[in-house]
């Protein structure tokens, strides 16, 4: 644990790349395989599930403090971290424990949920008073499923890299996929031996960047192949040994999702991986990622569900054929290999009409304003704007420059008034950042979108400090504000919801600027965003 603990600590001192990168590579170079694959668990963002409430964790507190509630309380409002203020407050410890970090892990925080309560305090105080105060910062927040720290998975990689010799890529790919902490698993990551693929193993995904100058600016049309920016799950299906497994980008395996998938599936030739996207279609369009949230999480989706929102899978990549890796074969090479592949499928179904399998569409322009004029009409098919892909690029891994774009409609904007506030997570624990932002309706400010993204850390300190003075209720972690305050909300789609005061969801949203020139009475009304749904005016 002594060792994990200065890791996060150099990771959370420094905003360096390569300083990062330098301390995972000696990490895991003096780690023993167990705890080092802990430790890659956790700092690529998975969690065990929750040991502890915050009701015990503060009870088993007060008990080794002997603090008043009050005071904790107080404390606790003052630094905004439960795990952080829970070590701070925490008397000066007598020795510090040389325990590695996988038996912390696998000998007590997996087994306090097979405990009493009152075992689970014990197995608590007696932890802390075998911990220095960094150790026990870093074992409070494994404890409450908050840990986390500045470093990307792609920074876990590079680390591992450097501390092993072996390629970046290569652990990439490993780390796909379902695996479990463990020596052996560690051991595996780092072979320059092992060269065998499971079955059931995907690919890291290949990610855009989003374009920000003049689409000119990328060079000749030509060169560039454009396709819709669905608004699904992206997804790769893998065909191997005579099984389908269908990956999410966030690693999650969701086969059990989308069994209308599946007989189509089973088509693909053995030895096959392709990306795409997931989405829902009812009479040819394109339906809101609102509408596909339906299907998500449900392990044994019913009859009604699966007719309510039938799924498809639009390809739009190959990773992998008959066993190959096809990956760093140009985009030209790759677009062929998909289309018979796609036909086969299609091909075998009954009737092609019915498959489930659909091949993105790659349109073919000659100038980039007529490519403009296509992405116009983005939001009447129902899609994001429109993706670019260099026709020489192979299949990366992770966002590589220069190779994959976005090229997004403009997001619908509206000006809201905050009326809600909540403290932030991790660095922004002590700061209200997390926003509730309401519009007009019959003289009323109804709640409409919430927001936390988008504001410079200066802007982020004085709206801080305007919930602090200007509170009139709270309601648990929640502040009612006075509504003075005016900005601009971006999103990138809408769409009517019973779910929502409002009536209204809204995709993706987040603050655009901070309307200092505007009064709360010229904020948005619920109507003229009601105006901006598909098809025109929804009257009330």
């Amino acid at each position: 644990m002594k060792a994990f603990a200065a890791l996060y600590r150099r990771l959370d001192e420094t905003t360096k790349t390569n300083e990062k990168v330098a301390a995972l590579a000696d990490y895991f170079r003096a780690a023993d395989p167990a705890s080092a694959a802990w430790a890659i668990y956790f700092l690529t963002g998975r969690k065990l599930k929750r040991a502890i409430n915050t009701r015990e964790l503060c009870d088993a507190c007060l008990e080794a403090t002997g603090l008043s509630e009050w005071l904790f309380d107080e404390s606790y409002e003052a630094v905004g971290d439960l795990g952080e203020v829970v070590a701070i407050l925490l008397p000066d410890p007598a020795a510090s424990s040389d325990v590695p970090l996988h038996e912390w892990i696998e000998k007590r925080l997996a087994l306090l949920r097979e405990m009493s309560e009152a075992e689970r305090k014990r197995v608590l105080i007696d932890s802390w008073n075998e911990l220095g105060r960094q150790e026990r910062l870093v074992w409070n927040k494994l404890l409450t499923g908050s840990f986390r720290v500045g470093v990307s998975r792609g920074l876990v990689v590079r680390g591992l890299a450097a501390a092993t010799g072996i390629e970046a890529p290569l652990i990439e790919h490993r780390l796909m996929g379902d695996w479990n902490p463990t020596p052996q698993f560690f051991s595996s990551l780092v072979s320059t031996e092992s060269t065998e693929t499971i079955a059931s193993q995907p690919y890291p995904f290949c990610l855009a960047h989003a374009l920000q100058d003049p689409p000119e600016s990328l060079g000749d049309v030509n060169e560039w192949a454009a396709e819709w920016k669905w608004d699904g799950i992206r997804a790769q299906i893998v065909r191997r040994e005579g099984k389908t497994y269908i990956w999410s980008r966030g690693e999650e395996l969701i086969t059990d999702q989308f069994p209308d998938l599946l007989a189509d599936a089973a088509a693909l030739p053995d030895g096959t991986v392709v990306d795409g996207e997931i989405v829902v279609l009812l009479e040819g369009r394109v339906q809101p990622f609102t509408t596909l949230q339906k299907r998500l999480n449900r392990r044994q989706p019913g009859k009604k569900v699966l007719s309510d929102n039938p799924v498809f899978f639009t390809a739009f990549d190959v990773l992998e054929e008959a066993g190959v890796d096809v990956r760093p074969a140009p985009l030209r090479e790759r677009r062929p290999i998909l289309e018979r592949i796609i036909e086969r499928v299609r091909s075998m179904s009954l009737d092609s009409s019915t498959s489930r399998f659909h091949l993105a569409e790659s349109h073919v322009v000659h100038s980039w304003d007529e490519l403009a004029q296509l992405r116009q009409a983005s939001r009447e098919y129902g899609v994001e704007g429109l993706m670019l892909k260099r026709w020489d690029s192979p299949y990366g891994v992770g966002r590589t420059t220069g190779m994959w774009w976005k090229w997004k409609i403009e997001p619908y904007t509206v000006d809201a008034v905050l009326i809600y506030a909540q403290r932030g997570h991790g660095r922004r624990a002590s700061l209200y950042t997390d926003y509730t932002f309401g519009v007009w309706n019959e003289g009323q400010l109804v709640p409409f979108a919430k927001a936390y993204s988008g504001l410079t850390d200066a802007e982020i300190r004085k709206v801080d400090q305007f919930v602090r003075n200007h509170t009139l209720e709270k309601f648990g972690p929640v502040r009612v504000v006075e509504p003075k305050l005016v900005f601009e909300l971006a999103f990138e789609n809408l769409q009517l919801s019973k779910r929502h005061k409002s009536g209204i969801a809204v995709r993706f949203p987040r603050m655009a600027r901070w309307r200092t020139d505007k009064t709360p009475e010229q904020a948005d009304s619920l109507q003229t965003i009601r105006d901006l749904l598909p098809g025109g005016k929804v009257e009330t």
